[in-house]
């Protein structure tokens, strides 16, 4: 009993164990969850509509997009710009098609498999003309043409893995088109549906066509706006506020900017960087003009363009270059040149021009055997059966080939850096080799039987050495340079120093206002993702630290102004646009007074108006005034209103200045009314007009872009 009685007393002290231990152990689970969600958040791209998308889902899709513009051009790599339009013109696609998926499925708006089965054996979509599966002789898609891919594509693996990647690559690119054409075609449904909810009538048709078909000619009085001097008009702070708050929709932003002024400094050469460069440039002018290694001269001086001894076309070579080929001799070697476009010393010899076939059409029959001994012994056999009258695809298909026939052009192969001794032999062979000559070529693996079929556009081509070398600063200058900036840096950790400092060292302090995060660099400059992701997350005030970016050329530190949030912008962004339309209402009111009374152009004329005759107005379309240089869209619609030889009977209010004006003639167009003609065509404008609902849409689908975390 005294031990029960023991175990009471410490009752509450176990409870509160008990209790803690529980909540340590849900506190545990809760900050796992919480972490896990912002490990989440953390990799999201953007969200549209409330569906978020992954670094890795975003980037899967760019990947997608990057192999289809690699596979429909034939390129390997894209640059680092084309790469930033591919990651917004995904992004876009992505945003538009989620905003369309959702408002389609509001309505019912799907896509069968029936429907897309039907746009196939239709084939006339033009998204179907851009896939493989398109018939060369009718032009057109070939829906069986697909339909014998996709059998093919499944049992293709199992005997040529080689045919297996390459259908694997095309079968990815039917899936995108397939998936695009989907997308397409619910957006069509889309918009076709509110196409039909825009209609007109034969009322509005019919004065339609009367606007569009009755022109007038005016005698007009225009008094610029500009003829008052701004200083003669005073603009208040109640006046501003007053036409901010009649305006304030104008100054509505949808996504946040922020504005920047920053110090960017270039790294160039020194003089004696320069120096070192123009001596390595005439010794290599110096060693081509000795007859030396053409091969090893270039190498040695670490040309931008390898020699690899083939002769090649003007259009192989860099503007600079091709320009100077027709105006040298054989044999010449130039001076060291400079080509400030591109930043480069240039050396060239011209070593042999020749006439040459651009488009080569050729067939041949690759020989091998178990050693290159048999090889050899095979290959000259063929070659004498060749000669002897022997079929060429008959020999061919004996050894498992067919021969057939291609063409090459010359480029095709003359951008190439790097070409082995192999291929240049057999491209040489190509270009000398007259229609219908054979020739056994030996390789190191084996021998090939070559026949040029028909040679094409003879042009000439130049066998050229270029020493081209940009004029590059030595790591000695970019070490100055990066000192001197980073005191600059360290020393000034205020706008105002950095302002009032800048010129002591020489720099500039620039100015960027409205950045928002969905550009792709700093300034104009590459490699500035860093400097992005710190305009976007720093406080208004705050200096960044010293950036290295562009081509590892320049150096960059910026400070942060203002953050203009999503919603309406201050006043103070808005004084200088508004301050204009003030100015413009005041000037208006002055000349209203000044011309009150006014009942005649001559009248116009004596109180200072510029006089002229305008032809032709209708309106349907803002005429425009030479005088004011603008266009006045209030203009057309007050000479609509009268009748010829009247005066107007008030000032007309426009762009650009004030006006009076009296028709002198009205005349009607020789043109038939079309009531149904002329509905379609209002029906077409207001489509035009209803064309903008995707913004609408998208700034009501709560858009969140933060790509500049991750690109």
């Amino acid at each position: 009993m005294a031990a029960i009685g023991k175990i009471r007393s410490w009752g509450p002290v176990l409870a509160t164990v008990i209790g803690l231990a529980l909540f340590a152990f849900i506190a545990e689970e809760m900050f796992r969850s919480c972490e896990a969600t912002n490990n989440e958040r953390r990799q999201q791209v953007g969200e549209v509509l409330g569906n978020k998308i992954s670094v890795q889902e975003f980037q899967s899709l760019v990947d997608e997009y990057q192999e289809v513009i690699k596979m429909t051009q034939g390129r390997d790599n894209l640059t680092e710009e084309e790469t930033n339009q591919i990651k917004d013109q995904v992004w876009q696609t992505y945003v538009n098609n989620t905003i369309i998926e959702v408002e389609a499925a509001k309505l019912g708006l799907t896509v069968t498999d029936a429907e897309l089965q039907a746009i196939l054996r239709e084939g006339t979509n033009p998204i179907l003309m851009q896939s493989p599966f398109v018939n060369q002789q009718t032009g057109r898609f070939d829906a069986t043409q697909l339909t014998k891919f996709l059998a093919d594509y499944k049992t293709v693996g199992q005997n040529n893995p080689q045919l297996a990647e390459q259908y694997q690559r095309i079968y990815k690119y039917w899936k995108f088109i397939e998936k695009t054409l989907r997308q397409q075609t619910l957006a069509m449904k889309y918009q076709s549906l509110l196409s039909h909810c825009l209609l007109s009538n034969p009322v509005s048709a019919q004065l339609a066509f009367d606007g569009q078909n009755s022109e007038s000619d005016i005698q007009l009085a225009a008094i610029p706006y500009s003829s008052i001097s701004d200083n003669k008009v005073e603009v208040s702070d109640a006046d501003l506020r007053q036409a901010y708050d009649a305006k304030k929709e104008q100054f509505r932003q949808y996504i946040e900017s922020r504005d920047i002024k920053y110090v960017d400094f270039a790294v160039l050469p020194s003089a004696a960087d320069r120096k070192a460069l123009q001596q390595t440039m005439n010794e290599a002018a110096s060693k081509l003009q000795a007859g030396d290694n053409v091969a090893e001269v270039v190498r040695r001086a670490q040309s931008q363009i390898a020699y690899t001894g083939i002769p090649a076309t003007r259009n192989a070579f860099p503007r600079d270059i091709a320009a100077k080929l027709d105006s040298m001799q054989v044999g010449q070697t130039t001076a060291p040149f400079e080509t400030t476009t591109d930043n480069t010393l240039n050396v060239i010899k011209l070593i042999s021009k020749t006439q040459l076939p651009d488009s080569v059409e050729y067939r041949q029959i690759q020989v091998g055997a178990e050693t290159v001994e048999a090889a050899r012994q095979r290959a000259d056999s063929i070659l004498t059966a060749l000669k002897g009258g022997a079929d060429f695809e008959a020999l061919a298909k004996q050894y498992g080939q067919t021969a057939q026939k291609q063409w090459i052009t010359s480029a095709m192969y003359e951008r190439s850096q790097t070409i082995d001794t192999d291929t240049k032999a057999y491209i040489n062979a190509l270009n000398t080799l007259a229609s219908g000559e054979l020739k056994n070529l030996e390789f190191t693996s084996g021998n090939i039987i070559l026949q040029v079929t028909d040679r094409r556009a003879l042009t000439t081509k130049y066998d050229v050495a270029v020493v081209k070398h940009t004029i590059d600063f030595s790591k000695g200058t970019y070490s100055t340079a990066y000192n001197k900036f980073s005191q600059y840096v360290s020393e000034n950790r205020t706008l105002e120093d950095l302002e009032k400092n800048a010129a002591k060292y020489g720099f500039r302090v620039q100015e960027r206002t409205d950045i928002v995060n969905s550009e792709h660099n700093v300034a104009g400059l590459r490699a500035t993702r860093e400097a992005m992701k710190w305009i976007f997350e720093a406080k208004p005030g705050e200096i960044s630290r010293l950036y290295e970016c562009g081509n590892n050329d320049h150096l960059l530190v910026i400070a942060l102004t203002k953050v203009h949030p999503v919603g309406y912008r201050d006043l103070a962004d808005a004084t200088e646009a508004l301050k204009q339309e003030v100015l413009r209402d005041k000037k208006f009111e002055l000349l209203k007074q000044q011309y009150a009374g006014v009942k005649s152009i001559a009248a116009a004329k004596q109180k200072g108006a510029q006089i002229d005759t305008v032809s032709q107005i209708t309106s349907s379309a803002p005429v425009f005034v030479q005088a004011t240089g603008s266009s006045e869209p209030a203009l057309s619609g007050a000479v609509a209103s009268l009748k010829e030889g009247q005066f107007s009977p008030q000032l007309v209010k426009g762009n650009g200045g004030a006006y009076l004006f009296q028709v002198v003639k009205r005349t009607k167009r020789e043109a038939k009314f079309d009531a149904a003609a002329t509905e379609r065509q209002l029906r077409q404008q207001a489509m035009q007009a209803a064309s903008r609902f995707m913004n609408e849409l998208y700034l009501k689908a709560d858009v969140v872009d933060k790509r500049y975390l991750f690109f």
